[in-house]
Parts: C-alpha cells; sequence; structure tokens
C-alpha cells in the first residue's frame, strides 16, 4: 500500500512541507509563513519592542532575513497607521557586490511603498571599504576587513536613523546570529557585551537610537525557508570579506549540534537570556561622553569608529 503525505498539523488539510523538528510541528506552505510571522509578533509583544506611532528604521542589506524582517513589518504596520516605516541600507562601497543588494532593496520598497534612505561610507568617512581595506593591508594591520567595517556600519546605521528621525532601529538579526554572537562574547572573555547585547537594548545615550530584534527567535533556515515561499527577491552573493574563522567555527558547530540535538540554539539562547541580569548587576555602568572627534556618545574620550580611522591617515 502505498503511503499517503502526513497532513499539517495546524490546517489539518494540506500536505507537509516543513517539519519544525524541534517543535514536532508538521506545516503545510500557508501555515509555516503565518507561524513565522506570529512568532515575529510575539517576539515584538514579549520584549515590548514597538510603541503603536513608532518611526522605525529598518536596516535592509539586501540579504534574506533582511527583506525577510521588512516584508513581515510592512505587513504588520498597514494595522497601525500611526506607525511608519523607513528602510535603510549601509553602502559600504564593496565592488560587484553592493549594487545588486541595492537594486534588490530599492525595488522591493517601491512595492511597498517604503522611503529608502541610503548612507554611505565614502559620504561618511571619505573612503569606500574597498579603499580601506587597502590602506590597512599596505600599513601592515592586523585587523580584519569585518571587524572594521562592523564598528563604522553600527555607526553609519545609527547616523541614518537619526537623519530620519527613528525611534527604533530594528535589525533582521535571527537566533543564530544572536546565538553565534553570545558565544564569540564568552570565547573572547567580553562579559559586557554579553550582557548588553540583548533583544532590546539599553537607552544610554540620547544620540544613540535604541535597536530592536524582531527576528531573534526565528532560526535562520525559517527565514530564507520564508523568503522561499513568499518569493521574495534577495542577495544570496555572500560578501567577499566575509570569513571571520572563529564565528564559522562557532557557526558549524551550533549547526552540528542542532542536527544531533533539535532545539539546542534555542536552549542556548533562553540560557543567556537568563543570566543577562545577573551579569548586569555585576558590571559597573560606564558614563558615555562625547567622542572629541566626531561627537557621538563614546565610552572613552575618542569614539572606536574614530580610533579605527586614524589608522587608515
Amino acid at each position: 500500500m502505498p503511503q499517503t503525505a502526513a497532513k499539517c498539523s495546524q490546517c489539518k488539510r494540506k500536505e507537509t512541507f516543513f517539519n519544525r523538528v524541534y517543535s514536532g510541528e508538521r506545516l503545510c506552505k500557508k501555515c509555516f509563513a503565518q507561524s513565522v510571522e506570529d512568532k515575529v509578533r510575539a517576539t515584538l509583544v514579549r520584549f515590548k519592542m514597538l510603541s503603536y506611532n513608532d518611526c522605525v528604521a529598518v536596516a535592509v542589506s539586501g540579504g534574506k532575513d533582511s527583506i525577510t524582517l521588512l516584508e513581515v513589518l510592512a505587513k504588520m504596520e498597514r494595522k497601525y497607521p500611526r506607525a511608519k516605516l523607513v528602510a535603510v541600507t549601509v553602502d559600504e562601497g564593496i565592488a560587484n557586490y553592493r549594487d545588486e543588494a541595492l537594486e534588490i532593496t530599492a525595488a522591493t520598497c517601491k512595492r511597498l511603498s517604503i522611503l529608502h534612505h541610503i548612507v554611505s561610507f565614502k559620504q561618511l568617512y571619505g573612503y569606500t571599504l574597498d579603499e580601506m581595506v587597502i590602506q590597512l593591508r599596505k600599513r601592515g594591520s592586523e585587523l580584519t576587513p569585518c571587524a572594521f567595517c562592523g564598528v563604522l556600519r553600527r555607526k553609519a546605521m545609527n547616523l541614518a536613523a537619526l537623519g530620519v528621525k527613528a525611534d527604533k532601529i530594528a535589525t533582521g538579526h535571527t537566533l543564530d546570529d544572536e546565538v553565534q554572537t553570545s558565544l564569540m562574547n564568552i570565547f573572547h572573555g567580553d562579559i559586557a557585551k554579553l550582557a548588553s547585547e540583548k533583544p532590546v537594548t539599553d537607552v544610554v545615550h540620547p544620540k544613540l537610537v535604541q535597536k530592536v530584534k524582531p527576528m531573534c527567535e526565528i532560526p535562520e533556515k525559517e527565514s530564507a525557508l520564508y523568503a522561499y515561499v513568499k518569493g521574495f527577491k534577495f542577495q544570496s552573493t555572500p560578501c567577499p570579506y566575509a570569513g571571520e574563522a572563529l564565528r564559522n567555527d562557532i557557526r558549524s558547530l551550533l549547526n552540528r549540534m542542532e542536527d544531533h540535538h533539535a532545539g539546542t540554539k534555542f536552549t542556548v539562547s533562553k540560557s543567556i537570556e537568563k543570566i543577562r541580569p545577573a551579569l548586569a548587576t555585576l558590571l559597573e555602568k560606564g558614563n558615555f561622553k562625547e567622542c572629541r572627534e566626531c561627537g557621538d556618545p563614546s565610552a572613552g574620550e575618542v569614539c572606536r569608529a574614530c580610533q579605527l580611522l586614524k589608522q587608515i591617515g
């Protein structure tokens, strides 16, 4: 006797498209997509990420996670006419890479009728990332392009959010991103970062826009699958500078653990969430000053971004 395909555990009618091993759910395409949207909505509510009249700057790189976030938030925003979404893209200036992402993001924003704001490294810092990398290599710097770019991207995104008068910055960090970062902070012994990098960042200075991570409980695989089910176009080409050895090792480790022990990523995430309050009480909260070079908030006399830019000369 031929076996019949298992039915969706939600609607009980359609055939199973996705088997969510860690929860035991079997979902058809429609129910899977709805479950992702429901999980994002539940995360927004649980962490009290947004208010009904917020202006939200959505960090959109053009990749699967940020496009998925923009699409899901745009669908939700229709029910809140006093809320506003603005897509913000940082153009680092990476030849044969960023142009495709900008085109995809611009087309998505046009279809969704969302304002698209672009800020570039060249405009802000006087150099593209490609030019910075050339200068760093000439000077024999041991900094990886990723370490350099990460600091400058965060600064650029904050400045862009201030420019569009956003109340919050929403990023497409997934469950995988969050767990990887937490383990990296542990391996680096950076307890302060482990305590501070939360689903909703603390408000520490008027010039720092609060960040929220609505997809922090969505596995990366499900973010990609959602985009596939919905037919969204996104950039799949990896950044030519990507290749942080430690992050890649941690990603491989977590994926192997998840394959053998479904739910591992959620377990690690929830464990970190539980210990963060205790870590925060052990750490002294520093007073943010203003960088003497650029005037942006800084823990020291000169912010990290200006310190790095000085290395280029």
